[in-house]
């Protein structure tokens, strides 16, 4: 569809600027809103029609594109972080940023984001609250350690955070804060707790087929594959496994010129999240394992035929490549990585998989 307007939205959380853009005349109507979406709307209105009205992607999330387009305004969160802002302008204002963005939607120049479902979107906002508290127990369990160690209190066996290691941690609570210790306990129920939402939510019938397949691959548990599966939405978006790799920041920066090729360290761009689970999920693939065929992975897995034949492939290069970069002398954390990108791309395709 052709559209007569293009309306640049600046949001924020109790305004929005906007300004219209009609590429036939030229002119460009300005105007200042409470975080209204109706009023937005009305306005949106009264412009030539069609219109179309966009606003950059950030904090404020999804809610007020589904208010407009609800309201009869078509809207798209574009990505901020393609947007071809000219390096030469030093002056950045709410209203200068609304009319930006509607010359940029007017010639086709944003990039839009992938808008979750509300559903997706409570899916995805579970998976990371399991991730925050992951981190505060990480938190909680450091600030005890260190509080220990600075009474001259070691632990002397192997492993940390064991049975035997919170045996000795109560006998010598009176050592220590007892909130430190108290603080590790809530972040653990927290953890717990979110834990069995998330395997109660990934059992219904809308994320079980996607996790059951996501789950075959060696590293990637139940909460992983669906805070994967949450945080990509639709996967069917990434027409090739490259294109997934590059959205991940996992493929490496290039600037080359002329006859020059150089290329330096991954992206880093894109959803930091799933980044950060594929190459906490590819450090699996470092130990020896003993690959399974198939069959097996159908049958312990409860997947397809062709799910279980990418999975097997995907367990099997993985520790295959691992090795051999190891072989190579290349660091562990950069090996790593590259089994990662890898990873990303199995990971694409048992999303895709039908059988």
């Amino acid at each position: 569809m052709v559209y007569r307007t293009s309306i640049g939205l600046d949001v924020h959380a109790r305004s929005i600027s906007a300004a219209a853009f009609v590429p036939e005349t030229g002119e460009v109507e300005e105007r200042s809103f409470g975080y209204d979406a109706e009023a937005v709307a009305r306005w949106a209105a009264g412009l030539p029609q069609p219109a179309r009205a966009v606003y950059e992607s950030g904090p404020t999330g999804f809610d007020l594109k589904r208010s407009l387009d609800g309201l009869g305004l078509p809207t798209c969160v574009g990505a901020v972080s393609k947007m071809l802002k000219p390096s030469g302008d030093r002056v950045k204002t709410d209203r200068r940023d609304a009319v930006f963005l509607s010359r940029m939607l007017a010639v086709g120049n944003v990039v839009e984001c992938f808008c979750p479902t509300p559903e997706q979107e409570a899916a995805r906002d579970l998976a990371r609250a399991r991730a925050d508290a992951r981190e505060d127990l990480m938190r909680a369990r450091n600030l005890l350690s260190k509080m220990l160690l600075r009474k001259g209190i070691v632990y002397q066996g192997k492993s940390a955070w064991t049975i035997a290691h919170r045996d000795w941690l109560r006998a010598a609570e009176r050592l220590v804060l007892s909130e430190y210790l108290q603080q590790v306990v809530t972040c653990e129920q927290r953890r717990d707790r979110l834990d069995a939402a998330i395997a109660g939510l990934a059992a219904t019938d809308g994320w079980a087929p996607v996790v059951a397949r996501l789950s075959a691959v060696r590293g990637i548990a139940t909460v992983t594959a669906f805070s994967i599966a949450a945080e990509i939405g639709d996967f069917s978006r990434f027409l090739t496994a490259p294109a997934f790799m590059s959205y991940l920041g996992l493929v490496p920066s290039e600037d080359s010129s002329g006859g020059k090729v150089e290329r330096g360290k991954i992206t880093r761009t894109g959803n930091v999240h799933v980044r950060t689970m594929l190459v906490e999920a590819a450090w699996h693939h470092a130990r020896r394992w003993s690959p399974l065929l198939p069959t097996e992975v159908a049958a312990r897995s409860g997947i397809g035929p062709e799910a279980a034949r990418i999975a097997a492939e995907a367990n099997r290069r993985l520790r295959s490549k691992s090795e051999r970069l190891r072989g190579r002398g290349m660091r562990p954390a950069k090996a790593n990585v590259a089994v990662a990108r890898e990873l990303a791309g199995f990971v694409w395709a048992l999303a895709n998989c039908e059988g």
